[in-house]
């Protein structure tokens, strides 16, 4: 499942997050790489410590988000990366490591949070696969791509302009990616019901086969 999240960050939080990445020290990308994502990442990120407040604010708006809450199922988060592409940059085909940080982090989703807005810099798609073919986002500022991290994947090269992006890795309590899908749909559908008509026996027992069905298939 592979879904597009808005409104992440508040344009003023935004505003004040872009400007101190623009003050920010930023090192090359490969040096935090595996060896063999090294030989095709050329980008930069940052290792400013002063950013960690902003770091934990975004972790807090993904946390408050309704939709990433639902469909990630979240049990950890691996620490924000800011990264940084100016003219000239890009990310090869990779897959992202299974396991990083210590203790290890299964990576069972990535996301994409775009920090530029979308007419500030030329390339710079984030590019997914897809057994059915490719597919490529660049999204408004503020606004980000949830998507498995068992995927391969690349940034298009930047052409123009700075793409800063916020990347982060979930494990999931739900690691099979079927039943998260199963589990979001099953959960949206007694939402938009209970939106509609209120509580009902219908939505009592889609909330009863929710709640056990996250009793059979949860990792805590």
């Amino acid at each position: 499942m592979l879904l597009c999240l808005g409104e992440i960050l508040r344009p003023e939080r935004l505003t004040a997050i872009v400007a101190a990445l623009n003050k920010a020290r930023f090192i090359e990308g490969k040096a935090t790489a595996g060896w063999l994502a090294a030989g095709v990442k050329n980008n930069q990120q940052s290792r400013d410590g002063g950013l960690a407040p902003l770091a934990a604010e975004i972790e807090a708006a993904l946390s408050a988000h309704p939709v990433f809450a639902l469909a990630a199922r979240p049990r950890r988060l691996h620490p924000i990366v800011f990264a940084r592409y100016t003219p000239g940059m890009a990310y090869g085909p990779h897959v992202d490591d299974a396991l990083m940080g210590e203790p290890p982090l299964r990576t069972d989703l990535a996301l994409t949070l775009f920090l530029s807005a979308p007419e500030s810099y030329t390339g710079g798609e984030l590019t997914i696969d897809h057994p059915g073919g490719e597919q490529s986002y660049k999204l408004s500022a503020g606004a980000g791509v949830l998507y498995p991290a068992t995927s391969l994947h690349h940034v298009t090269p930047v052409t123009e302009g700075v793409r800063l992006v916020a990347v982060t890795w979930v494990q999931s309590l739900i690691r099979d990616p079927g039943r998260r899908e199963i589990l979001f749909d099953l959960d949206t559908a007694r939402r938009t019901l209970f939106a509609r008509d209120g509580k009902s026996r219908e939505v009592d027992l889609m909330s009863k086969s929710l709640a056990n069905l996250l009793r059979l298939w949860a990792e805590p």
